[in-house]
């Protein structure tokens, strides 16, 4: 009796321990898809508040405020990732119509005129896109992303979101060679991902967007770009990219065909602790000419101080810049004059509470000015920027460095 009661006693304890241990199993298993299926949410943004001297007779001085803002959010479907997007910015508001000083720039338009020596203010809406990446393969996925507002697959990261000019409130001089097209308002993107390489293309609006900053500037997807990506490894990225605008410029119809290459090396160990370089060479090729652009940008982030560069030559537009007009009749080769600019700077961190940052930054801009520029612009002027730049708190993702439309956030990653 004893040994059968021992026995009885042993069977409903292995029973009971199998329950359990079953039960425990669909407990793991259904906390494994809640957190799968959970959404997983990542911010930046910044804003600079910026006292920006710009040199030569075309300069002057102002106190201007640039900002963005970025907000994502991801989860798991199936097998599948979903990604939404959203980008603003206050700049019509904190930088105004014409946007901030900065001699030798063209691009886009302002009461019917070419808005030269200044860059343009960024539209309320940057970014409103949806991402949907699904592996096809251990080493293979696919990306389908689009929205009313994004960027198609065409240039370098912009200069916005590269850590390599972190420390650089302007945009670059080539803005309109390189990442102009980084706000269009109407873009599909399909992707191919496998392993290192990354092959995209894209059909989108091409047309730059307008005056009028708050709203949305929609027209037909009749502009297309492919882009390649190459990653060796972690720290490195390659991109060519090649595109047709169909009508980009407002004052002056025509097509444009614009070709970048570019590689960066980011060397990330934490937000306060990075190395950055960017290095691209691009081409406009429109209205019986094309110009030429190439820049480097460097970081150097340890602790709580920061050193940043940018160095451009660019083919200017010159009598864009002399006249204040688009000419009537093109001169081809005698519009293009190689103009050089050279920016150092960095930065202090002077306070993080509650993962808040805030820094105090400057910067220094010297130019090789072409002799057929000169008389307007100065032989030898400087452009000085002192900043004070607060960011939000990051998230426990960090920061958005090297984001993209078509680059989905990763669980685990």
């Amino acid at each position: 009796m004893y040994r059968r009661f021992v026995a009885a006693a042993a069977t409903c304890v292995l029973a009971s321990s199998v329950v359990v241990s079953a039960q425990e199993h669909q407990h793991q298993h259904a906390a494994d898809q809640d957190q799968e299926s959970a959404w997983m949410f990542m911010h930046d943004g910044v804003i600079v508040g910026l006292i920006n001297h710009q040199g030569g007779p075309r300069g002057g001085d102002e106190l201007k405020a640039p900002n963005w803002w970025m907000e994502m959010a991801s989860r798991r479907i199936g097998r599948g990732q979903l990604t939404l997007t959203g980008m603003f910015s206050l700049d019509p508001a904190t930088a105004g119509k014409a946007g901030y000083r900065e001699i030798f720039q063209v691009g886009e338009a302002l009461d019917g005129r070419p808005l030269i020596d200044r860059q343009h203010p960024h539209d309320l809406f940057m970014q409103l896109a949806a991402t949907w990446r699904i592996p096809v393969s251990d080493a293979t996925g696919l990306t389908i992303a689009g929205g009313p507002v994004g960027e198609p697959a065409l240039g370098p990261i912009a200069f916005m979101h590269r850590a390599s000019s972190e420390n650089v409130p302007l945009a670059t001089l080539s803005h309109h060679i390189f990442d102009s097209t980084h706000i269009a308002f109407g873009v599909v993107t399909a992707a191919v991902d496998r392993g290192p390489w990354t092959l995209e293309a894209s059909l989108f609006n091409g047309r730059e967007p307008d005056e009028h900053r708050w709203d949305f500037d929609f027209g037909r997807l009749d502009s297309v770009a492919a882009r390649v990506w190459f990653r060796p490894a972690p720290a490195w990225e390659l991109q060519v990219s090649s595109g047709h605008l169909v009508d980009p410029e407002q004052l002056e119809p025509g097509n444009v065909q614009r070709t970048t290459a570019s590689f960066s090396w980011f060397s990330h160990i934490a937000d306060d602790r990075f190395t950055a370089v960017t290095i691209g060479y691009g081409v406009n090729a429109a209205h019986d000419t094309s110009r030429q652009a190439v820049f480097a940008e460097a970081t150097r982030h340890a602790g709580a101080s920061s050193w940043s560069m940018r160095a451009e030559l660019l083919q200017v537009e010159r009598d864009v810049l002399i006249e204040d007009r688009i000419p009537v009749s093109p001169g081809g080769n005698q519009m293009r004059d190689p103009l050089g600019a050279l920016t150092v700077g960095g930065a202090r961190d002077i306070l993080r509470w509650k993962d808040v940052e805030a820094s105090l930054g400057g910067n220094v801009t010297v130019y090789a000015v072409p002799s057929s520029l000169q008389p307007t612009h100065g032989e030898h002027p400087v452009s000085v920027q002192l900043f004070f730049r607060l960011r939000p708190p990051a998230g426990t993702m960090g920061r958005m460095w090297n984001m993209r439309m078509g680059k989905p956030m990763m669980h685990g990653n």
